[in-house]
């Protein structure tokens, strides 16, 4: 996994899918502080990611004092395994790092087989941000609420299309926790990315999805999409006027969140340090201003904290996998 611009003196962030962009600059902006943690200083930091929005780093890193330089590759494929090995395989120094979100919960159960335990071979150091799903039909579906929604699909079952980023995807787990706690029958329609799910809501050739808000915010505030519930427990600052799933159907909850790890054994005195550097960042008003605009929200918390909620959340979406039957693709 090395390479030139990544080699044996170079801090690594390897991130898979899910993340928002600025959690992303967040994790960046720890170059110099890890290198205090680690006692090197000056090393260059190369993020692995394979986000869309990956450019960012740098802006989030103009108004600091040091900015040590980035080397930015991408590590696409495999669910997110792939990034979440090389996490694993790596040493425990301090200098490779993973950002990851739920999709490592949900591939425990997802997968039949991987190289990895995630609970047993990545220590979690810090929990970032949490991100709303919401669930939201295309303006035709004659429905403005939950109620009106269950109600329709109960009347007619089999016949409205749900559509994911694809099998396991968050979309897809959350959409079909709302299955199994509603007994409606939605036929899932798995597309290849958020993307072209999103496009063909839109387009009205699937009647509903659980879409993250980042992805559908815009839509929802012109108008092109109805948005009928937010998946989280608590209404989003960003779409106040929205409620939630769990208003309607008690004891919903889902929403999707990325987080700092780090390979095992990596010694505490590292992981605390950076914990206590997430926070600080989190506590920066332009990035909470940020993360509510994108309709998420900061998630600041010990690195128990967050190990619990990985526990919790790999639990949960077992248990929805497994009755939904879903399959990686």
């Amino acid at each position: 996994m090395q390479d030139e611009a990544c080699s044996a003196k170079t801090i690594s962030a390897y991130c898979s899918r899910g993340c928002c962009r600025t959690a992303v600059r967040l994790t960046l902006r720890l170059g110099a502080s890890l290198s205090d943690a680690a006692g090197t200083h000056h090393r260059p930091l190369c993020c692995r990611c394979r986000e869309r929005h990956s450019r960012a780093p740098d802006r989030a890193m103009a108004d600091r004092a040091y900015r040590p330089a980035i080397h930015h590759r991408e590590s696409p494929g495999g669910g997110g395994n792939i990034g979440i090995e090389a996490v694993v395989r790596a040493s425990p120094d301090g200098y490779t790092l993973l950002v990851v979100g739920t999709t490592a919960a949900i591939n425990a159960t997802l997968f039949n087989k991987l190289n990895y335990n995630f609970i047993r071979d990545v220590a979690p150091v810090a929990s970032i941000v949490r991100v709303p799903h919401v669930m939201q039909v295309n303006p035709a579906v004659p429905v403005t609420t939950v109620p009106e929604f269950i109600a329709c699909a109960k009347a007619n079952p089999g016949r409205i299309s749900m559509g994911s980023g694809g099998n396991g995807s968050p979309a897809h787990v959350i959409g079909e926790h709302f299955k199994m706690m509603t007994g409606v029958n939605l036929v899932h329609v798995p597309y290849r990315g958020g993307a072209p799910a999103l496009t063909d809501l839109i387009g009205g050739q699937i009647q509903v999805a659980f879409i993250d808000m980042v992805a559908s915010i815009e839509y929802i505030r012109t108008g092109k999409l109805r948005a009928l519930a937010v998946t989280t427990a608590r209404r989003s600052e960003a779409l106040p006027d929205i409620p939630t799933i769990g208003d309607f159907v008690p004891g919903f909850e889902a929403s999707q969140w990325v987080g700092l790890h780090a390979p095992k054994n990596t010694p505490s005195e590292i992981i605390g340090k950076l914990n206590v550097e997430i926070n600080v960042g989190l506590a920066d008003p332009n990035l909470r201003a940020r993360f509510a605009d994108l309709g998420g929200s900061v998630f600041a918390g010990s690195p128990a904290d967050f190990g619990k909620l990985i526990a919790d959340d790999t639990a949960k979406w077992g248990k929805v996998i497994k009755s939904s039957g879903a399959k990686p693709e």
